[in-house]
């Protein structure tokens, strides 16, 4: 399980991820079940709940995501 401290940084990490970075998170995210979202339904959904359903997928798998330099700067 996530400690709290850890949760915390994947909030910020997430939150200061754009709308392009979210998306291509949905398609590249290791987890350890099937991420079967359309592009036509995520490109349906405001950035703020793209956070939200990315932050559940990351807890679930208690797996930070892995960005490039360029993102996590």
């Amino acid at each position: 399980m996530m400690q709290p401290a850890q949760l915390e940084d994947l909030m910020c990490l997430i939150s200061s991820l754009d709308r392009p970075a979210l998306l291509n998170q949905f398609h590249t995210y290791p987890a350890r079940f099937p991420i079967d979202f359309t592009d036509q339904y995520l490109n349906t959904l405001t950035t703020e709940r793209l956070q939200h359903i990315f932050l559940a997928m990351c807890i679930q798998n208690q797996q930070m995501p892995e960005l490039p330099a360029a993102q996590a700067a």
